[in-house]
């Protein structure tokens, strides 16, 4: 099947309409933990910048980024396509704003704002590429975006144990997802994408983390209630086949088991140019 843009588009937005109520306490315990370092490769981390240094956060979901960059003392703003999500940000963060649009047609002028930020939202947008241009053009010169995406799978011990327990037990290629856009999951295609709308010093570099869990399940069930495209995977899975896969999952995530849990590697990509 070929790339369909405006069925990606229905696919994702359906998805995180979907996740929305579910997302900080599933996916977010992972995405969360990669914005001190987001907010540091777009220059807002240090807790130096005043109200009038004017930040996006785009494909906000919830809202985290906005209220971590208002907490460094600047003047945040959200931006996201799904409403459903937008109702969570402006319940927990009444006192931000938040704005229903498209990353790639952001409703705000040109040169708004001072720095822009987007955790593992970029890759979501049917055309990235077209995103990174909209938030070229709302930056002023000299404005720095960041944003994050996940490394390989050989980084993410989490989608590794998922991927090699359906590859054995389940079928990869039974998701109805729609085939992604032109997106990008290495390093040199992140400053290739920062190179098109013209971002100057460009820079990316790799984040770990661990994601914690009671069990393989658990994992299995975060990914399920706070993913698109891996939610997806998982609920095209035949039912009888699941408990082998979490079997597998266990069996697998043994070296990174604790007293507490599961304590599994995760790690993303940061990327960050600035706005000559």
């Amino acid at each position: 099947m070929g790339f369909d843009p405006e069925a990606m588009r229905a696919f994702e937005r359906a998805r995180w309409e979907r996740a929305a109520g579910r997302y900080e306490a599933s996916f977010a315990t992972a995405t969360r933990q990669f914005i001190p370092a987001l907010l540091d490769a777009a220059d807002v981390g240090d807790g130096a910048v005043g109200a009038d240094h004017r930040v996006l956060d785009i494909c906000c979901g919830p809202g985290f980024v906005a209220a971590a960059a208002a907490s460094q003392g600047a003047t945040a703003t959200g931006v996201d396509f799904s409403q459903a999500m937008l109702v969570v940000a402006r319940a927990r963060h009444g006192a931000l704003a938040f704005d229903q649009g498209d990353a790639e047609a952001l409703p705000y002028p040109d040169a708004s704002f001072d720095a822009a930020a987007s955790n593992f939202g970029i890759h979501h947008v049917p055309h990235p590429v077209a995103a990174l241009r909209e938030a070229y053009r709302v930056l002023r010169p000299g404005g720095r975006l960041a944003f994050t995406i996940w490394a390989a799978p050989a980084e993410n011990i989490a989608w590794k144990l998922l991927f090699d327990a359906i590859a054995r037990h389940g079928d990869p290629s039974a998701s109805d997802a729609p085939a992604p856009g032109g997106g990008f999951s290495t390093p040199a295609q992140c400053l290739a994408a920062l190179g098109a709308p013209g971002f100057a010093a460009a820079e990316t570099h790799i984040v770990r983390a661990r994601w914690r869990h009671r069990d393989g399940a658990a994992m299995v069930a975060a990914l399920q209630a706070g993913t698109a495209r891996m939610a997806a995977l998982i609920e095209a899975q035949d039912p009888a086949a699941l408990p082998a896969i979490i079997a597998d999952i266990e069996r697998h995530a043994a070296d990174w088991r604790d007293a507490d849990g599961l304590a599994v590697p995760i790690a993303a990509i940061v990327a960050t140019g600035r706005k000559p």
